[in-house]
């Protein structure tokens, strides 16, 4: 029964996210629910000693993170930057090459730190524009637009700063560059499939009469004249790309850190912390040259800056808020079953056994993060454990697990999606299946590619 009631409640988070409800709310009452059968887990000592313990961990784990990384997306927004990038990729590959113009240039925002939701609203009137010259439906461009931002540079690119290639650095001891060659065999996988079916489906519906529709575009606040040069804008990205792996790799490796050994500093390693250092300090130098080089563009710099430091709050709180559901789960006394269960799936490898987990994880609650989160919470530790005794590379747990998250979490019911969707005016209808293909089978297909090459010739 207690299986049943774990089974009811993970159901109940998914039904319920998919209508709307906030999961700051819906968190609490379905680990609540779970608790219901069984008898070992009361209420309160639950909410207060298990709950609340695990979401304020990830706060203070993560928040850094997330506060830089909004605040970096927000004045690249503001500045003009990310808009003078995209504008700058799309006029160089012309309305000829619309998809991959579009795709690439979510690409490098996305890759240098940009948020997602930053980045569909920049692109959304350029792609409205490149396609209209084109002649491609307008259905295509939510497809277009989500295999640049929501695939290979959120999972599998080496030294991606988004969130989810951060999760798994205190879990598994590494950094933002874990499993590099890995991770650009699999970006190219999701890549090269996804452009060869937005291709495909574009000239199909061409050859068929279907044509682009007409439809007033969003207008942007900027003209070309007043957009900073590409070379500044693009500037911020590099800084955050190069500070990261000199931090990791290079500077913060060269001093003594025997100082962590202290309680107080949580009797840690620098292996433990220095992929979130570095990520960290990188998002800091992007954020200050941002302010420093652009300063005079912001209508008003203290706007945006308490704008996009507030901007952090909801998602490092909904994540807190399913990692600390993950962790009622993980303490129930019937999870062990689940665990046997999914740790059943190929007990030989761990790494099928992960990507099966966060997959599963992350299409229930619909968040790559919160997925990842509650799995490694759960999980990591074993899996790593495991991965030592057959001398298995960390850093291919890292990647498999970044990658795994970024595969079923983008199913119909995903946030990003209904955005996604809201911001170009089209439903689900007309182009969730693009979006499905790009964003979930193709990277699931890239996830596979990356285990079997890891399993037979390791971490590279």
């Amino acid at each position: 029964m207690g299986v049943l009631g774990i089974v009811l409640s993970l159901a109940g988070l998914m039904y319920f996210a998919y209508r709307g409800l906030n999961v700051l709310l819906l968190a609490p009452i379905m680990a609540l629910f779970a608790c219901v059968w069984h008898a070992d887990a009361p209420f309160m000592a639950t909410l207060t000693q298990v709950y609340m313990p695990a979401v304020g961990g990830y706060v203070i784990k993560y928040l850094p993170i997330f506060l830089l990384g909004s605040l970096f997306g927000k004045l690249m927004s503001v500045s003009g930057a990310a808009n003078s990038i995209a504008r700058s990729v799309s006029q160089s590959l012309g309305a000829r090459h619309a998809l991959l113009a579009v795709v690439l240039s979510c690409a490098v925002l996305t890759y240098g730190g940009v948020s997602l939701f930053v980045v569909a609203f920049c692109m959304e009137p350029i792609a409205q524009s490149l396609f209209r010259e084109a002649g491609i439906s307008r259905r295509f461009i939510p497809g277009a637009i989500a295999l640049g931002a929501f695939t290979f540079t959120m999972t599998a690119l080496p030294g991606t700063p988004a969130i989810q290639n951060a999760i798994p650095m205190p879990y598994f001891g590494t950094d933002a560059f874990a499993a590099p060659i890995l991770g650009v065999i699999g970006a190219l996988v999701m890549f090269g499939v996804g452009m060869w079916w937005l291709n495909r489906r574009t000239k199909k519906a061409i050859s068929m009469g279907e044509k682009y529709e007409a439809e007033t575009a969003t207008q942007e606040s900027t003209t070309q004249n007043q957009l900073p040069s590409i070379w500044l804008s693009i500037a911020p990205l590099l800084i955050v790309f190069v500070g990261n792996y000199c931090l990791s790799r290079v500077l913060l490796p060269r001093f003594d850190y025997s100082y962590l050994a202290d309680p107080k500093f949580g009797a840690t390693t620098l292996d433990k912390v220095v992929g979130t250092w570095a990520l960290v300090g990188a998002l800091a130098l992007g954020v200050l040259f941002l302010i420093a080089a652009f300063l005079r563009r912001m209508k008003n710099p203290m706007d945006a800056i308490n704008r996009g430091t507030l901007d952090c709050m909801l998602p490092v709180f909904n994540t807190a808020s399913e990692v600390g559901y993950g962790q009622v789960i993980a303490t129930l006394a019937s999870f062990a079953l689940i665990k046997g269960g999914i740790m059943g799936i190929f007990p030989s490898n761990p790494l099928v056994s992960e990507a099966v987990a966060v997959n599963v994880l992350a299409g229930i609650t619909g968040s790559a993060s919160g997925g990842l989160s509650i799995a490694l919470e759960a999980l990591g530790s074993t899996y790593l454990d495991l991965a030592r005794q057959l001398h298995i590379s960390p850093e291919l747990l890292h990647r498999v697990a970044a990658m795994s998250s970024g595969g079923f979490d983008t199913l119909p019911h995903n946030g990003a999606v209904i955005t996604l969707l809201a911001i170009c005016k089209m439903d689900h209808k007309r182009s969730y299946f693009d979006i499905f293909m790009v964003a979930v089978a193709f990277p699931v297909l890239a996830t596979i590619t990356v285990l079997i090459l890891g399993s037979t010739f390791g971490s590279f």
